[in-house]
C-alpha cells in the first residue's frame, strides 16, 4: 500500500482515492475478514493512516452492518488482558521480566482493557493460541485454534540445505544449543539484561555447563528474519525458549517443524484451557517443559542422551506437520469461515 504523501494537493487526493478504492475492494469483496495484531481491527487506517491513526471500531461496525463476519487472532500477553491479571499467573510474575512493564504506551491495565472491550464488541470469532483466559479473553467467542500460526513443511524441513554463508564452523563433537530473541534491544532490560525469552537464564547456564566440562556450544541469534535463522536452527541440536511465560511462539514451532527437541515452560492452567477444545494437541505435544529451577537438569539430560534428542525430534516433526502445516491449517479455517457464513459458528 502506497502511503506516500508527496506531490501537489491534487496528486495527494488522487493517491487517497486510489488507496481507498483498493481498500474498499478488498474489504467489501469478502464475506469473512480476519484480522490479527493488537490495535489492528481497522479499515480506514489503510485508506489514510494520518487521518485515522487509531482504531475506533466505527469502520468495523459498518462492515458488520453490511453482513461481514469479523475474525480476530490474539497476539501476545497484552491482547485483552490487563497487566495486573497477567502478572498473577504463576508464583513469579512474568511481567517483572518484561522491558515494557513500566511503559504504559505499550502495556498498561487501562490500555489493554480498553482494547479488549473494543475487540470483543466487534468480533464474531476469536482465535487464541496459548490458553491465557482472563479478563476479555474469558469469552465464549474465544477459541483455541493452534493451527493459526502455520508453516510450510518444505521450507522448514529436517534435511534443509545450508547455504555456505550460513554454515557454522565444525562443532567438534559439541552439542549446539540454540536460543534466539527478535528485537533483542527493545525486549531486554538494558540494566539487568533480563527478558521474557529467558536469555539471562540460558547464557550463564550454558557457561556453567561448559565450565563443568559438558560439550555444549551456544548458538545465539537476535534480530534475524526467520528465513535466515532456520539455517542456524537446522544446524543446532536443541532449541531453548521461554522458561517463565507459559507457552511458546515461532522459535519453538519452527524448531518442531525442523525436527529438533525443544525446551519451553508449558503452564498447566493454559494447557487445560487448550485441552477443552483441542485435547489431541495437548496429548501429542512433544515440547519438554522446564522452569528456571529444573532447566539445568533437563538440558543436561538431553545433552547427554543423543537417542532421546532424536526421538523428541522425530515426534516434533510429526507433530508440527499435523498441527502447523499450512495445508492442514487451511482446512481448519475453511471450516470455521464456512460455519460463520452459514450462521453455525
Amino acid at each position: 500500500m502506497d502511503f506516500d504523501r508527496s506531490g501537489s494537493r491534487l496528486q495527494r487526493l488522487i493517491k487517497l482515492v486510489r488507496r481507498t478504492a483498493i481498500v474498499l475492494k478488498l474489504f467489501l469483496g469478502h464475506k469473512v475478514i480476519h484480522f490479527s495484531a493488537v490495535h489492528n481491527l481497522r479499515m480506514l487506517y489503510y485508506c489514510d493512516p494520518r487521518r485515522w491513526p487509531t482504531e475506533t471500531g466505527a469502520d468495523i461496525r459498518w462492515l458488520k452492518r453490511l453482513g461481514k463476519k469479523i475474525v480476530y487472532s490474539h497476539t501476545g500477553c497484552l491482547d485483552g488482558v490487563s497487566q495486573t491479571s497477567f502478572s498473577k499467573w504463576g508464583p513469579t510474575p512474568i511481567c517483572n521480566e518484561c522491558a515494557w512493564q513500566h511503559v504504559p504506551a505499550v502495556c498498561s491495565d487501562e490500555r489493554n482493557l480498553h482494547w479488549g472491550r473494543l475487540r470483543n464488541s466487534v468480533c464474531d470469532y476469536q482465535v487464541s493460541m496459548g490458553g491465557n483466559r482472563v479478563d476479555y479473553n474469558d469469552d465464549p467467542r474465544v477459541h483455541e485454534i493452534q493451527q493459526f500460526y502455520c508453516l510450510d513443511p518444505d521450507v522448514w524441513r529436517p534435511d534443509l540445505p545450508i547455504p555456505e554463508e550460513y554454515r557454522l564452523p565444525d562443532a567438534a563433537g559439541a552439542v549446539r544449543i540454540y536460543h534466539a530473541v527478535g528485537n533483542f534491544d527493545l525486549r531486554t532490560n538494558s540494566l539487568t539484561q533480563v527478558n521474557v525469552k529467558s536469555t539471562h537464564i540460558y547464557v550463564p547456564l550454558i557457561q556453567r555447563m561448559q565450565a563443568s566440562g559438558l560439550p555444549v556450544e551456544l548458538v545465539f541469534m537476535k534480530d534475524k528474519p526467520n528465513l535466515v535463522v532456520r539455517y542456524y536452527q537446522a544446524q543446532s541440536d536443541i532449541i531453548c525458549d521461554m522458561l517463565t511465560f507459559g507457552f511458546y511462539g515461532a522459535n519453538v514451532r519452527e524448531g518442531l517443524m525442523l525436527g529438533k527437541p525443544v525446551i519451553c515452560y508449558l503452564r498447566p492452567e493454559w494447557l487445560e484451557s487448550i485441552r477443552r477444545e483441542q485435547p489431541d494437541f495437548v496429548a501429542e505435544l512433544p515440547v519438554v517443559s522446564a522452569t528456571p529451577d529444573t532447566v539445568e537438569a533437563i538440558l543436561t539430560e538431553l545433552v547427554m542422551d543423543p537417542e532421546k534428542r532424536l526421538e523428541l525430534g522425530r515426534r516434533g516433526r510429526e507433530f508440527a506437520v499435523k498441527w502447523y502445516s499450512g495445508k492442514n491449517a487451511a482446512a481448519v479455517f475453511d471450516k470455521i469461515y464456512g460455519e460463520l457464513i452459514s450462521g453455525g459458528a
